[in-house]
C-alpha cells in the first residue's frame, strides 16, 4: 500500500478534517499524521504514526529571523521523514503549521493535495495552490480563489465522521426544546453569560433543555447554577462524541467553524450563529452565510449578540415553529444525497487518477 501523510495541527478546525481523512483513507493507504504542539491535544500522541514537527506563527518581531531558521531546520527534518517513512502522497488541511512539509514534498517531487474546508481559500493553500495537484473543497465559488486555478477544484460534501451518517437516520422527538451552545475547539466565553441569563428567563414559561459547551473551570458552576433553577442540563468542555449531542437538540448556537456547521448541517439541525469576528478573511462570516444563502441557519453578528436580542429570538423559535421546520426542510433537502461512501469514492478516485 502507499503511504500517505495528513499535515495538521493548530486548532480543531484544522485537526477535526484531518482525522476525518484518515478515517477515509485508512483502509486503502498507510496513513501518517504530522502535527504542530497545539495540534497534538486532538491527537493520540503515543501513536507512532504521528509526527511532531511544530512550526512557529510569523509575526513581525524580533525573533522573526530565527522563526524563519526554525522553519528551514523543519524543512530538512520532513524531507528526511518523508524519506525514511517512504511518503507517496501529502495532504495538507491548510495553516501555517504545513509550511514545512509541503515545502519537504514539493522538493521531493511527491504529490500534494490541499483540503479547504472554509469558503475563504486560507492563506496557506493559497501559497500552495500553484504546485498542489488538486484541492478538495465544498464549493466551486470560493473566496479569494484565484480563476485560472479552479480546474484543481475537486468538490465533496463536507468532512465529518461516519458516526454522524449512522446517527443522522435516527430521528428523535423532544418533548422539551433542547437548545445546544458550541463554542468551537477554543471556546466562547462571550456565550457563557449571555446564555445562562435567557435560559433562566425562557425557563419561567418553557420547559426548556440546555447543552453548554464551557471552559473546563468553569463547568462546574454552570452545572450548579442550571440546577438550582430547575433546568435539565448537559455541560461540558469537550466532547469527542459531539454527535451524541447534536442528535439530543433541536437548535444550537454556535460560531461559525467548518466542521462544527458540517456537522450539524448533516444532523439537519437548525442553527443561529454568531461569527467569530477575529476569523482571518472573515472566513466565519463566509462559512455562515454559505448556509444562510441556503436557507438553512440564521446569523446574528456579535454586536447585535445580547441578552434581549436572544431572547427575543429564542422565544420566537419557542412559540412559533413554522420558520424553523423552514430551516429543518432545507437542511434535508441540502444533503439528501449526501453519504460517506459518495464522498469517501470521489477522494480515491482523484487519488488514483492523478
Amino acid at each position: 500500500m502507499k503511504n500517505i501523510l495528513i499535515s495538521t495541527g493548530g486548532s480543531g478546525g484544522h485537526v477535526v478534517p484531518a482525522k476525518i481523512l484518515r478515517e477515509h483513507l485508512q483502509s486503502n493507504f498507510n496513513i501518517f499524521i504530522s502535527t504542530d504542539l497545539r495540534g497534538l491535544k486532538y491527537l493520540d500522541d503515543k501513536k507512532n504514526d504521528i509526527f511532531l514537527i511544530n512550526t512557529p506563527k510569523f509575526n513581525l518581531n524580533i525573533f522573526f529571523i530565527f522563526k524563519i531558521l526554525k522553519v528551514i531546520f523543519l524543512v530538512i527534518k520532513t524531507v528526511l521523514l518523508l524519506k525514511k517513512n517512504k511518503i507517496d502522497i501529502v495532504f495538507s488541511t491548510g495553516g501555517y503549521m504545513s509550511l514545512p512539509v509541503c515545502i519537504g514534498a514539493k522538493l521531493l517531487g511527491i504529490k500534494i493535495y490541499l483540503l479547504e474546508p472554509n469558503i475563504v481559500l486560507g492563506r496557506a493553500n493559497r501559497l500552495f495552490l500553484s504546485f498542489c495537484n488538486k484541492i478538495f473543497t465544498y464549493t466551486r465559488n470560493l473566496k479569494n480563489f484565484p480563476e485560472k486555478l479552479k480546474y484543481k477544484i475537486k468538490i465533496i460534501s463536507p468532512l465529518v465522521k461516519k458516526s454522524f451518517y449512522v446517527k443522522k437516520e435516527i430521528k428523535t422527538e423532544n418533548k422539551v426544546f433542547c437548545l445546544l451552545v458550541v463554542g468551537g475547539s477554543q471556546g466562547a466565553k462571550i456565550f457563557d453569560n449571555i446564555v445562562k441569563n435567557v435560559i433562566i428567563n425562557l425557563s419561567k414559561k418553557n420547559k426548556i433543555k440546555i447543552i453548554q459547551q464551557t471552559h473546563k473551570s468553569n463547568t462546574n458552576n454552570l452545572k450548579n447554577i442550571y440546577d438550582e433553577a430547575e433546568i435539565e442540563n448537559i455541560i461540558f468542555d469537550f466532547e469527542e462524541n459531539l454527535v451524541d449531542l447534536i442528535s439530543q437538540s433541536d437548535l444550537c448556537i454556535t460560531r461559525a467553524g467548518a466542521s462544527t456547521l458540517a456537522e450539524l448541517s448533516i444532523m439537519n439541525k437548525p442553527f443561529l450563529t454568531i461569527p467569530l469576528v477575529s476569523a482571518k478573511d472573515n472566513h466565519q462570516f463566509e462559512n455562515a452565510n454559505f448556509y444562510q444563502n441556503l436557507g438553512c441557519c440564521w446569523i446574528m453578528s456579535q454586536k447585535d449578540f445580547n441578552e434581549v436580542n436572544l431572547e427575543k429570538f429564542l422565544d420566537h423559535i419557542i412559540m412559533n415553529k413554522s420558520e424553523y421546520n423552514i430551516k429543518k426542510n432545507n437542511l434535508e433537502k441540502h444533503n439528501f444525497q449526501n453519504s460517506w461512501n459518495d464522498i469517501n469514492q470521489k477522494i480515491l478516485e482523484t487519488i488514483n487518477e492523478n
